[in-house]
């Protein structure tokens, strides 16, 4: 267990278990807790005992965003107190976004700001029914950070993408669902089992594959349809020349489960 004042970091049975662990502020993010979140990915990337990514928050809520507090006490401005928390934010999830391991959010409680950002980023997010998520960016006079210019328009389209920015409208869990911003919706009580079962699930996939995916649909949308199919062409042929497509084709025609290592 690698353990950081504000972020718990632990590796069970091939799942790497981040937790946001701020609960008096709501796991509210400071530069602090930013940077354990890049130094997590950069260690998680490098790891081959990981095959999937597990990020909740302790206490009453996921993650309220950026620390307010922290923001009107920063001794070299606002402006740099921002751009030392979104720097290594977003480093963080550009890892997380392209590694072969998925990335599983469980959210409980209420997610905002940088906290909604990172919960419909993920590649999997499952939700308490007391969930809530809200964009609360301009309400503060702030535009976005953490992707969620990126992510909003192309989970739920421009308009309703607009919409959620500029009104700071707040969605429950059960909206996210039907808007298609979130994944699965649990009793309260099942979330943490639910998440921890499914991110389980996904541990004895196929790495390779899951980076080739990732990979694949984060360039589709800059991609021409011609360009979509020569990287497709390019990752099948690639994949087939590895050990785990090798014995996965043998696993097949001798009807066993096959074992993937990564290689």
């Amino acid at each position: 267990m690698n353990t950081h004042p504000e972020l718990d970091f632990e590796v069970r049975q091939r799942v790497a278990c981040l937790t946001l662990n701020r609960p008096a502020s709501g796991n509210a993010i400071t530069a602090s807790l930013a940077r354990a979140l890049l130094d997590a990915a950069l260690e998680i990337s490098g790891r081959r005992d990981v095959g999937t990514v597990l990020l909740s928050g302790t206490g009453r809520m996921f993650c309220a965003g950026g620390d307010i507090h922290a923001f009107a006490d920063a001794a070299g401005g606002l402006d740099h107190a921002i751009h030392e928390i979104v720097t290594s934010l977003h480093m963080a999830q550009s890892i997380f976004a392209r590694m072969s391991a998925p990335l599983v959010v469980a959210v409980n409680g209420a997610a905002a700001g940088g906290g909604f950002s990172l919960a419909i980023g993920a590649d999997f997010t499952l939700a308490a029914e007391s969930a809530s998520f809200r964009t609360a960016y301009t309400a503060i006079g702030l535009s976005g950070d953490a992707g969620i210019t990126y992510t909003l328009p192309r989970l739920i389209g421009l308009r309703r993408a607009r919409e959620l920015l500029l009104t700071n409208r707040t969605l429950s869990a059960s909206e996210a669902l039907a808007w298609g911003l979130i994944d699965r919706v649990c009793p309260d009580a099942d979330l943490a089992k639910a998440a921890q079962d499914f991110a389980g699930e996904l541990a004895a996939g196929a790495p390779l594959a899951s980076a080739a995916c990732k990979n694949l649909l984060l360039d589709s949308f800059g991609a021409s349809w011609e360009q979509q199919l020569a990287s497709e062409a390019q990752w099948m042929t690639s994949l087939a020349r590895t050990q785990d497509v090798q014995q996965a084709v043998v696993s097949f025609l001798e009807k066993r489960r096959p074992s993937f290592v990564g290689r």
